[in-house]
């Protein structure tokens, strides 16, 4: 039992002498306040807070100019630089001389086949009445434009009338009759046109 008291005294020695140390520890260090901080700007106390919205998104970054381009000096050109290059001379052939490969290659090759539909004879019938009718139809109408005084657009009507007619003419010689037809009815429009313009 008498132990029991003893211990309960030291440990009380120690818990005093630990005070005692910790206040004499405190009394050693002094502690001294801080300054007050300066009062921030808006702009800082602004940045300072935490956002509660989110950022814009949309905005665009800001644009950067661009520098100026280099400039690039004009190179000197002389009067000979702005004449037309001289050709070349023309090679001549040997008279007698072996014909070139090119000519050869050409002789031999056939001339292209001709692809035409396959017409019954009925409608080989039908585009020929209605290839002359169109082709009479564009005559007449030229012939009745011939005496007026055209301007430009009349005049380049009149030269394609011509060419699709002499198209045509070329096809049906050829018996492609539905391509005949087809261009003399161009011709026949475009004449209708012709007229209708005066």
């Amino acid at each position: 039992m008498s132990s029991r008291p003893l211990d309960m005294r030291m440990a009380l020695l120690f818990l005093a002498a630990g005070v005692s140390l910790a206040a004499t520890g405190c009394a050693r260090s002094s502690v001294h306040a801080a300054s007050p901080a300066p009062a921030p700007l808006a702009a800082d106390a602004a940045m300072a807070r935490p956002m509660s919205t989110a950022p814009d998104t949309y905005a665009a970054p800001p644009v950067e100019p661009l520098p100026p381009p280099p400039v690039i000096p004009e190179p000197e050109v002389s009067a000979e630089a702005l004449l037309p290059a001289a050709k070349p001379p023309a090679l001549r052939k040997p008279a007698g001389g072996p014909p070139s490969a090119e000519a050869v290659s050409e002789a031999a090759r056939p001339p292209a086949p001709l692809i035409s539909p396959e017409l019954s004879p009925g409608a080989r019938a039908t585009y020929q009445r209605k290839t002359a009718e169109d082709t009479r139809v564009a005559e007449e109408n030229l012939q009745e434009a011939g005496g007026k005084q055209l301007n430009a657009i009349q005049q380049d009507l009149v030269e394609k009338i011509r060419g699709f007619l002499a198209q045509s003419r070329e096809a049906s010689q050829d018996g492609d009759w539905a391509r005949a037809q087809n261009l003399a009815q161009k011709a026949r429009l475009l004449s209708a046109e012709l007229i209708a313009s005066f």
